[in-house]
């Protein structure tokens, strides 16, 4: 199914892709016949699989921190992080390119404390720079035993992300809470003595992968 995040995009891009493959089965002249189809059904089937949202089955690991986002582990390290956790921190990084579902889901269950949307340029998301200069939403989650503070991150390619979230919500892993359109990247900020399960270039699924636990 096609995620409600992004139907204002892709229905009209869907609906203008068919337009163009119908006006291509008509038209007489045959290079042009080849062009018109074949860029109007990449753009059908890109669309398709880009805005796509499947259903995924989200483990119960006590002090877990479940993947908010598709794609590879680009960044694994130490960093400050004043505005919501206040102090040294571990972050994960995850890039998420366009062939990834790009519907992102709430890494922890608890309630979001913190929340910021920050305009920002649009550097190249696996570029370390990004995270303190790109498009962003800042979401902060009390989890009741600790803590994480999470980014969204718009990329080179993407110019909007959608985060119907507001500070007092109610979060639960594994559950979607919005998305970023066309290539982005979220990090992931968690309390120093998480043990991270993953590693450089792994790739993580949504609402699936242990990225980290925080043991009590």
């Amino acid at each position: 199914m096609l995620t409600k995040y992004g139907l204002d995009v892709a229905v009209p891009i869907l609906i203008i892709a068919l337009a163009v493959v119908l006006i291509g089965l008509f038209t007489s002249n045959l290079p042009v016949r080849i062009i018109l189809i074949v860029v109007g059904a990449a753009a059908f089937l890109f669309t398709l699989n880009f805005f796509r949202d499947p259903d995924r089955s989200t483990p119960d690991v006590e002090g877990g921190i479940i993947s908010p986002a598709d794609g590879k582990i680009v960044n694994i390290s130490e960093t400050e992080e004043i505005e919501y956790l206040g102090g040294k921190v571990r972050q994960v990084c995850i890039f998420m390119s366009p062939l990834n579902v790009h519907v992102n889901r709430y890494p922890v269950n608890g309630t979001v404390e913190y929340f910021r949307y920050v305009e920002g340029k649009f550097v190249a998301a696996f570029e370390d720079k990004a995270s303190e200069l790109n498009e962003r939403t800042l979401i902060g989650i009390n989890a009741g035993g600790f803590k994480v503070l999470f980014k969204q991150i718009a990329g080179f390619v993407a110019r909007r992300i959608v985060c119907p979230i507001e500070v007092g919500d109610s979060a639960v892993a594994g559950e979607r809470f919005g998305m970023i359109k066309f290539g982005s990247r979220v990090d992931v900020l968690m309390p120093l003595d998480a043990e991270i399960l993953v590693k450089l270039d792994d790739h993580v699924v949504a609402g699936e992968t242990v990225l980290a636990v925080v043991k009590p």
